[in-house]
């Protein structure tokens, strides 16, 4: 059930997001979610959107470095301590988090997180067993 990551890198110079952004656009897929992680030399940016091959294509074709990564995508309630929970329970599973970024949806009841771990399997496992709400690709299309 894990959710497909668009992750470019990218070079820290002027103009490089105009060129994802606009390939991007011009195919005709929205961006759901972002992260950019930086040095003062590249960047990484990270992307959840509606239509992750097509994205890769159009990404490869304008000369982009284009990966897709599997990550976990949970829904959770909007309110304190509902990261904190998520969070609890995968240390108790000695499962380690590598990042992780969040959007909240148009209805404000809920936030998304996107959660980068090294075994997707499991964690959606144990999530699920604690009553955490996973999100599937096509819950990131209908948002």
């Amino acid at each position: 059930m894990a959710v497909k990551q668009i992750s470019i890198f990218v070079e820290n110079k002027e103009g490089k997001l105009v060129t994802i952004t606009d390939s991007i656009a011009n195919a005709g897929i929205d961006i759901r979610a972002m992260s950019v992680a930086d040095t003062q030399d590249f960047g990484i940016f990270r992307l959840i959107v509606t239509e992750p091959e097509r994205a890769l294509e159009a990404l490869e074709s304008s000369g982009c470095f284009v990966s897709i990564t599997k990550v976990v995508g949970v829904s959770i309630p909007d309110v304190p301590g509902s990261l904190a929970k998520v969070v609890h329970i995968l240390a108790r599973h000695n499962i380690n988090i590598e990042y992780m970024y969040a959007f909240i949806t148009v209805s404000k009841k809920n936030a998304s997180v996107v959660l980068r771990v090294a075994d997707n399997d499991q964690a959606e496992k144990i999530l699920t067993e604690n009553g955490i709400k996973l999100l599937k690709e096509s819950d990131i299309v209908n948002m």
